[in-house]
């Protein structure tokens, strides 16, 4: 049987460390847990249920990126690895059914599952986040931080870029699948996350960070994300700037860009509701679907601009 080591990252988790470590004891032969500048007692905790714990230079821009690169060189001689965020729990049972799939499946690379929320009906936001984890399975794109992969095909493409600082796991995945290997996603609960976003400003944080990702990792694989971006430039910055010149220029030209985003709105909830979404989830869903476009552009352009003035990626943070 082959063995799967597991690599935790995290700072300032608190409680969810705790338990994110006491979830993959006796399923790993080895533990790393990787803190970026942690002020509470994530590394005594680590310690305490004997996890390796590797502090990053935090001299260095932070990415998630990088401190899953440094977990992964932290590992002696890995075969199967399970990254875990450190504001997860890993559910019994799927490393088992994940090993499984890739020992049987060679031209494999990674496996994920079904991230679910914790407290999903907490807030809002969190209710959003569930939606966005519940992806079919089968053969995909791309996937979230927490994936179990091959350490030959980790290795093979150099890990992930330390520089990418949101959507990196869609630019890790990406650059795997460009070497040869297939993604997949198989039908079993793999971790509860606790997203514990229960504020606006926190929604709308992550939405710009979304944003950021969709133009960095785009930037580097232009054929990707290549939808999200065109909808960012059009309902986060053309629809806007429309709006602007009506009530500058000409009034009744407001009504075009109302007229879009009501249309948009509909059809998103209603794609919602076909999906088996709560009528009354999908419409406040689709309200911040519909407006995440303009945080959206503002992280698009911040990573632009960054880009062209050779400014540091400094991560974006929402907790």
């Amino acid at each position: 049987m082959t063995p799967v080591d597991v690599v935790l990252i995290g700072r300032n988790e608190g409680a969810r460390l705790v338990a994110a470590l006491n979830s993959v004891q006796g399923q790993a032969r080895q533990i790393v847990y990787v803190d970026s500048g942690s002020s509470d007692d994530s590394i005594t905790e680590a310690r305490k249920v004997g996890a390796k714990v590797v502090e990053l230079d935090m001299s260095t821009p932070f990415t998630a990126a990088r401190a899953r690169n440094a977990g992964f060189d932290a590992l002696d001689n890995p075969e199967l690895v399970m990254f875990i965020d450190g504001d997860c729990a890993l559910v019994d049972g799927f490393i088992a059914a994940g090993r499984a799939h890739l020992e049987a499946h060679r031209e494999i690379g990674m496996v994920t599952g079904w991230r679910s929320e914790i407290h999903r009906d907490r807030s809002l936001y969190n209710q959003l986040c569930d939606w966005e984890w519940s992806r079919p399975a089968g053969e995909i794109q791309a996937c979230g931080g927490d994936m179990l992969v091959r350490a030959q095909a980790w290795a093979g493409i150099g890990g992930m870029d330390p520089t990418v600082i949101a959507a990196e796991d869609d630019e890790f995945c990406t650059r795997l699948r460009k070497a040869g290997w297939v993604l997949w996603r198989i039908p079993h609960q793999m971790t509860r996350h606790d997203a514990d976003m229960l504020r606006f400003g926190q929604w709308w944080s992550r939405a710009v960070r979304t944003g950021h990702g969709f133009a960095q990792v785009g930037f580097l694989h232009p054929e990707y994300f290549k939808t999200e971006r065109l909808r960012g430039w059009l309902y986060g910055l053309g629809m806007p700037l429309l709006f602007l010149f009506g009530l500058i220029f000409a009034p009744v030209v407001c009504l075009v860009p109302l007229a879009i985003y009501t249309m948009n709105y509909w059809r998103t909830a209603q794609g919602l509701i076909r999906n088996d979404l709560p009528a009354p989830q999908a419409y406040r869903h689709s309200l911040l679907l519909t407006l995440s476009k303009i945080p959206n552009v503002i992280g698009m352009v911040r990573f632009h601009l960054r880009r062209m003035t050779g400014a540091n990626m400094r991560i974006i943070e929402y907790k």
